[in-house]
């Protein structure tokens, strides 16, 4: 009896990880092994022991620690959807039903077509006057898409192209049809002639576009949204200058250097392995303290534009999010607040830290799709 338990233990482990495989987790065929030997290195009557056990093999990016756990209570509750195969292991838990599944993890649980089935037939459909699948899915939350949209996506967001508005400078530079008199240059060139009919030289300034400085939130409420804002921000590192990165949850990270490298999934897998805080609470007033007292005077010079990408639901008890919120706000040119919540056609500012950030900020906008990334990006140019 015990060998059949343990043989029927493994084949579901095995099928789990065919799951998250589906799901999009990267796993490969030594993934199932090792997830077979951690399960068996525990008491598997304790669901807790089994849990840490699997997701210490089979997580291996902090963006993929919501579609495990979703994944999971899923799948140790009924792993065949007609019968709980794991009940004579499992008798003494009760999972509740998760609040909400991703349609990552729901396309992966669908069971595959019967191979003896005839395909089906293929019709020819004039689409003339229907809309591409990429124009659909533009307007797709983030939280809701498949794998290969969620792909899709990020190779969009890779493409996209942000110009900013130059603005002027203090910094002069030669130029003929300049509207200032360059009184330096023009007593140099006179030396040449020894002051006679000395030739008069211009000069106009240097415009630039401004800084631009994010903070972006990444603690659990954030999940999908902040994995496709750092596919975007690596996008906008590669493609111009002056652009600098802090990730925050419970602490403040910058990541500037690293998302500077050419390759995305390699930038993101350092950004992993430096930030500490991935998916944890949120210390709002702790993190924008932080920022102002060690970063600002570094990066908020001349005129900065100040991304804030958060959902405002601080964690913190103490007070005075609100004087560094002000802080911020008047050390940039232009502090825009970024909120994913705001998909929510009914969205009231009724949370503590929500109330405290929108007196400071220039413009508060949603960001949760293709659609609202552009939109962004036309309103910094």
């Amino acid at each position: 009896m015990t060998g059949a338990v343990t043989s029927k233990l493994a084949e579901n482990v095995v099928h789990f990880t065919r799951l998250l495989r589906g799901a999009g987790l990267r796993l490969g065929p030594a993934s199932g092994l090792e997830a077979i030997a951690a399960a068996a290195s525990v008491d598997v009557l304790h669901r807790d022991e089994l849990y840490w056990a699997l997701h210490s093999v089979l997580v291996k990016r902090p963006e993929d620690f919501d579609l495990y756990d979703q994944a999971f209570r899923l799948f140790w509750r009924d792993p065949t959807r007609s019968q709980a195969v794991l009940e004579q292991l499992l008798q003494h838990v009760r999972v509740p039903p998760a609040p909400a599944i991703s349609r990552r993890v729901s396309e992966a649980w669908r069971k595959p077509a019967a191979s003896g089935k005839a395909p089906p037939e293929r019709h020819e459909v004039d689409a003339v006057l229907t809309f591409s699948t990429d124009e659909v899915l533009r307007t797709r939350d983030f939280d809701q898409m498949s794998a290969d949209e969620l792909a899709r996506a990020k190779r969009i967001v890779a493409q996209m192209s942000v110009v900013q508005r130059p603005v002027r400078t203090r910094r002069f530079t030669p130029d003929p049809h300049g509207e200032r008199l360059d009184l330096a240059r023009t007593v140099r060139d006179s030396r040449k002639t020894f002051g006679d009919l000395a030739p008069l030289r211009f000069r106009t300034r240097v415009l630039l576009p401004p800084p631009l400085v994010v903070l972006c939130d990444i603690s659990g409420s954030m999940g999908r949204y902040s994995e496709m804002l750092l596919h975007f921000l690596h996008a906008l590192q590669n493609a111009r200058t002056r652009v600098h990165t802090f990730l925050f949850a419970t602490r403040l990270t910058n990541v500037t250097r690293t998302l500077r490298r050419r390759d995305v999934d390699e930038a993101l897998k350092r950004c992993g392995q430096e930030v500490q805080d991935w998916s944890g609470g949120t210390r709002l007033r702790a993190c924008l303290r932080d920022f102002n007292r060690t970063w600002s005077r570094r990066v908020l010079g001349q005129g900065a534009v100040v991304l804030l990408v958060t959902d405002g639901l601080d964690r913190d008890p103490e007070p005075g999010l609100d004087a560094e919120a002000d802080r911020l706000h008047r050390s940039c040119r232009r502090l825009i607040w970024l909120n994913p919540l705001l998909r929510w056609e009914g969205f009231q500012p009724r949370a503590q830290g929500v109330r405290a950030l929108l007196p400071h900020v220039d413009e508060h906008r949603p960001v949760h799709n293709l659609d609202s990334l552009e939109a962004l990006g036309r309103a910094l140019g």
